[in-house]
């Protein structure tokens, strides 16, 4: 049950985020719960290989790659998915440090 509710709420993240960030746009709540499906299996498969392959360098950036992995994921989603697009490399960092801020926020209200 907390998982749909995640997923939900992630959904909702994305329509807000998209409303308000321009560059981002989502067609429809469909499209934004498969935005938040998609992302959830790319940060549990891809995320971990990518984070494996670019040990030394988020080494010596003391962890601020791990922003850039983020992005590379949004963007993959955003080429997988029909209904969601992002207009580039620096829309999609700022779109996964809002993600997560507002993903963290939300979760915290449900965890409890």
């Amino acid at each position: 049950m907390k998982l749909i509710l995640k997923i939900l709420l992630t959904a909702a993240a994305v329509l807000i985020i998209a409303h308000f960030l321009p560059g981002v746009s989502v067609e429809n709540y469909t499209s934004a719960i498969i935005v938040a499906i998609v992302l959830g299996l790319l940060r549990v498969t891809v995320k971990p290989i990518l984070v494996i392959l670019t040990l030394p360098v988020t080494i010596i950036t003391l962890g601020l790659f791990l922003l850039v992995i983020n992005a590379l994921i949004i963007m993959l989603a955003d080429s997988l998915i029909d209904g969601f697009y992002v207009s580039g490399f620096w829309v999609a960092l700022l779109f996964s440090l809002i993600l997560s801020l507002f993903q963290s926020i939300l979760y915290s209200f449900i965890d409890e």
